[in-house]
């Protein structure tokens, strides 16, 4: 994943690079390469809030990428990343 936009698509409802497919799942778990949930939350964090200070990650390219990578967590991990993206929201 290069950055937000990228993986959403830069469309509305996640475009057409969502990852929808066992392939995509699949890639998305090999750049994951079994790291543990708080190293990915922590990574994301950090790039997010990065691009956030630069003005290159919006609210609309927050709320693609939650809704793209929302139907692969479970409830507790998805409640998680909504409270990351309000987190980041406020930056």
């Amino acid at each position: 994943m290069q950055d937000f936009r990228s993986y959403a698509g830069g469309q509305q409802g996640g475009g057409a690079n969502a990852p929808q497919s066992d392939a995509s799942a699949e890639a998305i778990a090999a750049l994951l390469g079994g790291k543990g949930e708080g190293e990915v939350l922590r990574a994301l964090y950090k790039e997010a809030e990065a691009a956030r200070r630069a003005g290159t990650l919006t609210d609309a390219d927050l709320d693609n990428f939650a809704a793209a990578v929302a139907p692969m967590l479970g409830d507790a991990a998805r409640k998680k990343l909504e409270q990351v993206v309000g987190r980041l929201k406020k930056l």
